[in-house]
């Protein structure tokens, strides 16, 4: 079963490799993995989707919290999280009596059609995995489909899953400046 994890890492080289090698040297397949600088340019935040068994989750959470590099692990499997993922879905061979029903199934799934050509459509959509797949699914009646989507994208709802993430107040204080984060502890 898949194990949605959640990092806060320094951004710094190597820090991604030595991750990916603690999941990779244990034999588990990374499913997803999604990494980008947060509001502190010396933090990374990274998203990993693995096959991992359940027995083993807890135990790769630890060896991953172990990590130089890391400042930060969570599990978000099981807690209540939003996880989102971006697809591009280019629909060929769309025959003209079929392009408005395309349109409509855009809509339905809240895509948004960002190209148009004789024989094609590529679309955008913004979603959970399931709702990606489901909307992949539909569009294979209209067309030969190609797809390209990024990994999982996770944010905890609830305080105690919650990473660090380093926050900008809207307003800062007199001896703040707009630069200086506030990192929230638990």
């Amino acid at each position: 079963m898949n194990q949605l994890i959640s990092l806060l890492v320094e951004n710094e080289a190597g820090a991604l490799m030595r991750v990916a090698g603690v999941l990779t040297s244990r034999g588990y397949n990374i499913e997803s993995l999604t990494v980008a600088k947060t509001l502190d340019p010396t933090l990374s935040s990274m998203t990993i989707v693995a096959d991992v068994a359940e027995e083993s989750r807890v135990l790769l959470i630890k060896q991953i919290t172990r990590l130089v590099n890391v400042v930060k692990a969570v599990d978000l499997t099981e807690s209540n999280a939003v996880q989102r993922e971006l697809a591009l879905i280019k629909i060929s061979s769309v025959k003209p009596e079929m392009r408005s029903s395309v349109a409509k199934e855009a809509e339905i799934f809240r895509a948004r059609i960002v190209d148009v050509a004789p024989t094609h459509y590529t679309l955008e959509v913004t979603g959970s995995p399931e709702k990606i797949d489901a909307l992949i699914d539909l569009l294979h009646h209209y067309g030969d489909v190609e797809m390209t989507r990024s990994g999982s994208m996770a944010m905890a709802r609830m305080p105690a899953n919650r990473l660090p993430y380093p926050m900008f107040r809207a307003e800062p204080s007199a001896e703040e400046s707009q630069t200086t984060p506030v990192v929230e502890s638990k």
